[in-house]
């Protein structure tokens, strides 16, 4: 049940992640503020209820894993998965306020039926550029967790 609930919980980050990150993208492209401020709105939802607990869930799982199967923390696959998981947050904090402030902002313009402020602008790009090293984390904590791979963190 543990692994179970471990593996559960990677499939709800990565699943997650890319289905906020295509819906966001996807709402941007098509430039509407009053879409934009509802997709916006909804992704912000589903990063608190889901992508929240997993982040919760996951170390907890992980850690009762390594202390029931006898592995190590100081196994290189695991210390390279932690570095990983702590670089995602670091990454996924500031990109849930970048979300929060798009859907503001896309409200205001859509409010105000002004075109989407440059600020916006600013912030897409840059919730773009933190998801992709973000997203390739997690990918890579996914592949650690499944090849666990004999190899040296330094």
């Amino acid at each position: 049940m543990l692994k179970y609930l471990h593996i559960m919980g990677a499939a709800v980050l990565i699943g997650t992640g890319a289905g906020i990150a295509f819906f966001m993208l996807v709402a941007h492209l098509g430039g509407k503020p009053i879409v934009i401020a509802a997709v916006a709105r909804i992704v912000v939802i589903a990063d608190f209820i889901f992508t929240a607990t997993a982040v919760v869930v996951q170390p907890i799982t992980g850690s009762l894993l390594v202390w029931q199967v006898g592995y190590s923390f100081w196994d290189g696959w695991i210390i390279w998965s932690i570095v990983l998981y702590v670089l995602t947050g670091a990454l996924w904090l500031p990109v849930v306020w970048m979300q929060m402030r798009l859907r503001d902002l896309a409200a205001k313009a859509a409010a105000e039926s002004t075109p989407l402020p440059n600020e916006y602008h600013r912030i897409f790009w840059l919730w773009f550029a933190f998801g992709i090293p973000a997203f390739t984390a997690v990918a890579g904590i996914l592949w650690l967790m499944v090849a666990k791979l004999q190899i040296a963190f330094f």
